[in-house]
């Protein structure tokens, strides 16, 4: 065996196989000291490299000033570093971590689609929960071909966890209200809206009204989604509904979203959402005012801009 190679080998028994030295000395026929020799050099030669994932840092003052002005409980604000490009995968990486242990408590998960959701769970390390479910709640986006859909967020999110999900086949709006309402009780509905009954936990990002814009089935026809909606009100969307500044749902009088009822959404034990763009304080401002969530993630730089949101209005 080449000696590079004997390193390398030694190296993975000892760090991945978790083999002590005695087992690795017995298996290449050499002393425990040559073993020993060997780790180290392999380092030394860099076939090994250490890496240690310092815990993300959080602004626990910030932090405050957030329970202080809107009885939220639940808020992680990381801090940032002016010259790192990680900041907004530091928080993907500790909302994965956060949400993976809620999911591991968790039998029914709902989740919604989206860049950030789609690099949550990317991050998550996963395992075999066989006996959890996740669930679409409200219908497709429409973005059937893209990676960021609303069905591949919840398959991507089952296949991490070796569990089992279900899906919406409808769309998200569906502007008549007697092919909304039959559709709620078409079979193949029936099944995963009785599962989001009983849902323990929703995950999920905060959008805008430019993200309803972009899909062009709904941005020809907002007056027909949003009937009787002042549209200059909008200032965020979250479950498919359009809110405003002050956290009042703007659609409640005629809700044409296609699923769970908002109630029941509302009434989900735990709803986290995870939000890394400063572009989105004001949504992020009328969600904390709405109550919208029990935990939030986030970072300092759009904490500081809902901050000076407050204090200017």
């Amino acid at each position: 065996m080449d000696h590079r190679e004997l390193l390398a080998s030694v190296a993975q028994d000892f760090y991945l196989s978790k083999l002590n030295l005695a087992e690795i000395a017995a298996k290449y026929r050499i002393s425990r000291y040559l073993v020993n020799k060997y780790i180290d050099e392999a380092t030394q030669e860099g076939i090994v490299t250490i890496n240690i994932q310092t815990p993300a840092a959080r602004n626990l003052q910030l932090e405050q000033q957030f329970h202080k002005l809107f009885g939220i409980s639940n808020i992680y604000i990381l801090k940032e570093d002016p010259d790192s490009p990680q900041n907004v995968k530091n928080v993907q990486k500790y909302a994965a971590k956060k949400i993976e242990r809620y999911i591991k408590q968790s039998h029914v998960i709902g989740t919604t689609w989206g860049t950030t959701i789609f690099n949550v769970i990317n991050q998550f390390q996963g395992s075999n929960l066989e006996n959890t479910r996740f669930t679409q709640f409200i219908g497709e986006n429409m973005k059937y071909n893209s990676a960021v859909g609303s069905r591949r967020m919840v398959e991507r999110a089952a296949l991490k966890f070796s569990s089992s999900y279900n899906i919406l086949t409808g769309p998200l709006y569906i502007v008549n209200n007697q092919t909304r309402q039959g559709m709620l009780r078409e079979i193949a509905t029936q099944e995963t809206l009785k599962l989001a009954q009983r849902m323990e936990l929703i995950f999920t990002g905060i959008g805008t009204i430019d993200s309803v814009k972009s899909i062009p089935a709904w941005g020809k026809h907002l007056p027909l989604i949003f009937p009787q909606v002042n549209l200059m009100q909008i200032v965020g969307m979250t479950f498919g509904r359009p809110y405003d500044i002050n956290g009042k749902f703007l659609n409640i009088a005629d809700d044409k979203t296609f699923g769970t009822d908002l109630e029941t959404i509302l009434n989900t034990p735990l709803r986290v959402a995870v939000v890394t763009s400063k572009f989105k304080s004001k949504a992020l401002l009328g969600a904390l005012r709405g109550n919208f969530f029990t935990d939030i993630i986030t970072n300092e730089s759009v904490a500081w801009r809902v901050i000076y949101e407050v204090t200017k209005g």
